[in-house]
C-alpha cells in the first residue's frame, strides 16, 4: 500500500486524539510564555505599577529641573550640586525640597536621582538671570 493511502486510511484512537490535543496545548503555552510575550495577570499588574512609578518619577524630575533652574540662586546651587559626589547629588536635590510638591510628606520616589542626573549635565543660560533653558522641539 502506498504512503498516501496509508495516511488516508489511518484512524487515530480517542487516547491518541486526547494526548495530541494535550501536547499541542502544552507546546502552545510553552512557546507563548517563553517567546510570545505572554504574562500572567499578576505580572502584568506589577509591570503596570512599575511603569506608572517610573512615569511619575520622570515627570517629577522634569518639574524639579525647571524649579531648580528658575530659583534666584540657581547658579550657586548648580555649582554646589556639581561639586558634590555623584552619589550625594540626589540627597542634595531632595534636601533642597525641589522634588517635594504641595501636600506631599515625602518626595516622589526616584525623582531626586533623575533630577540630579539631569542637573549635573545642565548649563545655566547666560542671556538673562532666572531664565529657563530653551529645549528643542522634537518632531
Amino acid at each position: 500500500m502506498p504512503m498516501g493511502e496509508k495516511w488516508n486510511a489511518y484512524q487515530p484512537s480517542k487516547s491518541t486524539w486526547l494526548w495530541s490535543c494535550v501536547g499541542a496545548a502544552v507546546l502552545t503555552m510553552v512557546v507563548g510564555f517563553s517567546w510570545g510575550g505572554w504574562v500572567t495577570g499578576s505580572t502584568a499588574v506589577k509591570q503596570a505599577e512599575t511603569a506608572s512609578e517610573q512615569a511619575a518619577a520622570t515627570l517629577a524630575a522634569n518639574i524639579c529641573v525647571h524649579r531648580f533652574l528658575a530659583a534666584p540662586d540657581a547658579s550657586a546651587q548648580l555649582a554646589e550640586l556639581k561639586k558634590a559626589d555623584s552619589w550625594k547629588r540626589d540627597s542634595f536635590v531632595q534636601d533642597g525640597g525641589w522634588v517635594t510638591f504641595a501636600d506631599m510628606k515625602k518626595p516622589v520616589r526616584g525623582a531626586a536621582e533623575l533630577c540630579a542626573d539631569q542637573l549635573a549635565s545642565a548649563e545655566l543660560p547666560t542671556a538673562s538671570a532666572g531664565a529657563l533653558p530653551q529645549t528643542e522641539a522634537v518632531n
